[in-house]
């Protein structure tokens, strides 16, 4: 009797360095545990606080280590982080959190406008059933004609690494409310967003009270989607300004 295969579960979620909608409040702490409770396998996140040392000194329960160690800890043993945006006090950018070994990692500078600095933040992971997933967390250009080419940069830098195939993972912050940058992926590497088989659409995620715009994205290959869920609403927009999005995938047979 064959037993069922695993389920992956997987989130993306853009939080905004750690503060709420308009840096009201820093939530780093309460957005620590919410990231738990939902129990991810990976988790992608974007806009992730690698240094600041004004933060640091203003806040007395500023995390001592950069954000993604400390959402990390105890949990998904490894992680990946891509620094993109620098400053003189600190620096931001994408991150990946995994309870899987991370094999390589890797950040790949698509700045098209100098100052928007955009990376994709590339990791091969192992997963339970032994094969290797591409999994990348991006977070797009606000500018439509420079999303075209950060897309068409990351489909031509996976065609070159992940065959026609492999199971593929593209999830975060895609900017993309008029979903232009759709038919590059979905097209050019054979992946399917996670929500648009119910509702043909992709889910809309901004802002976290009540969404109205489609801006964060889940892309699969090689995976079937079990469930795809937005939080938003309380708690959730509390923490940021964007609704986490997550999915249960199930490994396709090869």
């Amino acid at each position: 009797m064959k037993t069922a295969p695993p389920t992956l579960r997987i989130t993306t979620y853009n939080i905004h360095k750690g503060f709420s909608q308009f840096n009201r409040r820093m939530m780093v702490h309460e957005l620590r545990e919410r990231l738990r409770q939902l129990d991810s396998d990976i988790v992608f996140l974007q806009e992730v606080q690698g240094l600041h040392l004004h933060h640091a000194n203003n806040h007395d329960d500023w995390p001592a280590h950069p954000q993604h160690e400390f959402l990390a800890e105890d949990v998904w043993h490894a992680t990946a982080y891509g620094k993109n945006v620098i400053y003189d006090h600190g620096h931001h950018g994408n991150a990946i959190l995994s309870r899987f070994p991370i094999l390589d990692a890797h950040n790949q500078d698509v700045t098209h406008l100098q100052f928007e600095r955009r990376g994709l933040l590339h990791c091969q992971i192992r997963l339970q059933d032994d094969s290797i997933a591409h999994c990348v967390c991006v977070h797009l250009s606000l500018f439509g004609r420079s999303r075209i080419r950060q897309m068409t940069a990351l489909a031509e830098y996976l065609d070159r690494i992940a065959p026609d195939g492999t199971p593929l993972i593209i999830a975060g912050d895609f900017n993309d409310w008029r979903n232009r940058a759709d038919r590059v992926l979905t097209e050019r590497l054979a992946l399917t967003e996670v929500f648009c088989g119910a509702s043909g659409r992709p889910a809309k995620s901004f802002p976290a009270g009540i969404p109205l715009f489609r801006l964060d994205r889940i892309y699969v290959r090689g995976f079937s989607i079990e469930q795809a869920t937005v939080h938003f609403g309380h708690p959730w927009s509390r923490i940021s300004d964007h609704a986490a999005l997550s999915a249960n995938l199930v490994r396709n047979a090869d």
